[in-house]
């Protein structure tokens, strides 16, 4: 049998733990625990310090303190908040837009990084900065991109393929990350297609080589984000590894998160296109997870609200009129659902000042109430299908040591 069919047929027989009786309420994260067990995805542009702030907010406010802590007697982690992914060269040749991506509020006690790279060397010096230069407490390896200038280049979630190598840059990282008590995770896809499935084989090597816990968007590298996730290969990781494993894909409510860790096993969630424009999501989740009900759902007047301290929160880390230009993206993902009239639409989406954007705020109906039929629903890209592209002859073999991805990392977004 074949590395491909072997990794295919373990996946199709692989035996999901015992759905829990109760849901599960956190995870073990290195020494920290983690409560809600909930971790914000990295998401180039928009989880940035002041996004990163706003979600912690909104989830902290509704976590009620556990009478448990973890073996240290320390309190809780309310959920990770994962800052955008840069990369490991760039970090490493001290390129000045990677470290100006490296901004954290005071209130992020755990600084958390997803890391991008393909050479296990870059990747441990990389590392080794964070953790000691930055005081990052959680470093994240990213496996799981799936775009054509990351995968033409051997990156991303064709990398794992290359079994020997993505070994060697999860030992680098762990090893770099030891000295410094901080643990290292991993983000990875099924695999590159159906016919070349990868996360089982990556959660082994993950488990062996240190790693703390294991991220699996349940899609292929060829799905980018169309269909629907595949739980069934969460709930199979989930069954063949001791570490934690996080389920990532299609949670758009927090009713999805719970059902995700009864029905898979897995630990806790990865939350990504789904909170776009509802960083309220977080408190819905830790409401979830914490057996309370359901916060309500915010009018258009908490709405506004929160897309004034979104664009506060901006313009305190890079100033007003930047923090208003990167603020517009974010305008139609608040309003999405909602009747507004499209001159008010383009007017913010056009917001130069905090000035211009309180006058438009004040013209919205702050009575609406929150557009139901928008529940449950897809957000941000989608996409179809479609092949994956790839170094030539990059399924020849399942080593990749001797693979010269020099490049690799050129042109990635995060430095």
């Amino acid at each position: 049998m074949t590395a491909t069919s072997a990794t295919a047929a373990a996946s199709a027989t692989a035996v999901p733990r015992p759905v829990p009786e109760s849901t599960p309420t956190a995870f073990r994260l290195g020494s920290a625990t983690v409560s809600p067990p909930v971790v914000l995805a990295p998401m180039a542009g928009v989880t940035n310090a002041a996004y990163r702030t706003l979600c912690r907010e909104q989830g902290q406010a509704f976590v009620s303190k556990p009478s448990w802590g973890s073996s240290g007697g320390e309190e809780p982690l309310a959920g990770v908040y994962v800052c955008e992914m840069i990369t490991s060269r760039g970090l490493a040749e001290g390129d000045e837009t990677t470290k100006r991506m490296l901004v954290f509020d005071p209130g992020e006690t755990v600084r958390s990084v997803q890391l991008y790279g393909v050479d296990p060397t870059y990747i441990g010096r990389a590392t080794e900065i964070l953790c000691g230069d930055y005081g990052v407490g959680h470093v994240d390896l990213n496996f799981g991109c799936p775009v054509p200038k990351v995968t033409r280049r051997g990156g991303g979630a064709v990398l794992p393929w290359k079994r020997n190598l993505l070994g060697a840059i999860l030992r680098s990282a762990v090893a770099a990350a030891a000295p410094y008590g901080v643990p290292v995770t991993m983000k990875t896809r099924k695999g590159i297609d159906d016919d070349h499935l990868t996360f089982l084989e990556a959660g082994q090597i993950a488990q062996d080589s240190g790693c703390a816990a294991i991220a699996l968007h349940g899609r292929t590298a060829a799905q980018h984000y169309s269909g629907r996730a595949d739980w069934d290969s969460i709930a199979a990781l989930a069954a063949s590894v001791d570490i934690p494993v996080l389920g990532n894909g299609d949670i758009w409510e927090a009713e999805d998160a719970v059902r995700m860790v009864r029905e898979t096993g897995c630990s806790g969630v990865v939350v990504g296109r789904g909170c776009l424009g509802r960083p309220w999501l977080f408190r819905d989740l830790a409401a979830a997870f914490g057996g309370r009900p359901k916060p309500a759902l915010p009018g258009l007047g908490e709405v506004a609200s929160m897309m004034r301290r979104h664009a506060e929160l901006l313009a305190g880390y890079v100033g007003e009129d930047r923090g208003c230009r990167e603020f517009r993206k974010h305008v139609s993902w608040y309003l999405k659902g909602f009747p507004v009239r499209q001159q008010v639409r383009r007017d913010l989406g056009l917001v130069s000042d905090l000035a211009g954007l309180d006058a438009l705020l004040a013209e919205l109906d702050h009575d609406q109430p929150f557009p139901v039929g928008e529940l449950g629903l897809a957000r941000g890209r989608q996409g179809s299908p479609r092949s994956v592209t790839m170094p030539a002859g990059w399924l020849d073999d399942r080593d990749g040591l001797g693979e010269d991805l020099t490049g690799a990392e050129l042109g990635v977004s995060g430095g």
